[in-house]
């Protein structure tokens, strides 16, 4: 799993968690009010983005993708290079 949203929004407004390196997740968290520690969720390894916040959303997608590439960097190497044939 690398991105999970409710379907009803969180004090008003919609979040997604997302799995995010811990050094890009400090340096995000600093710059925008919108991203935070994951609720419900390792911080070490998931932040929450309000996604009608300050985070662009432009950002939204990058952070998708980069969590994706943290899910696939910890498969297996047969599974990583299956995952790499189908998305070339």
């Amino acid at each position: 799993m690398f991105t999970y949203c409710g379907l009803e929004p969180k004090d008003g407004c919609f979040i997604a968690n997302m799995k995010c390196s811990t050094e890009h997740s400090a340096e995000l968290m600093e710059r925008y009010d919108g991203i935070f520690f994951g609720r419900h969720s390792d911080r070490k390894y998931w932040i929450t983005v309000a996604l009608d916040s300050d985070v662009p959303d432009s950002l939204i997608c990058e952070l998708i993708l980069h969590s994706v590439e943290e899910v696939v960097k910890k498969m297996p190497k047969k599974m990583q290079r299956e995952y790499e044939s189908l998305t070339e």
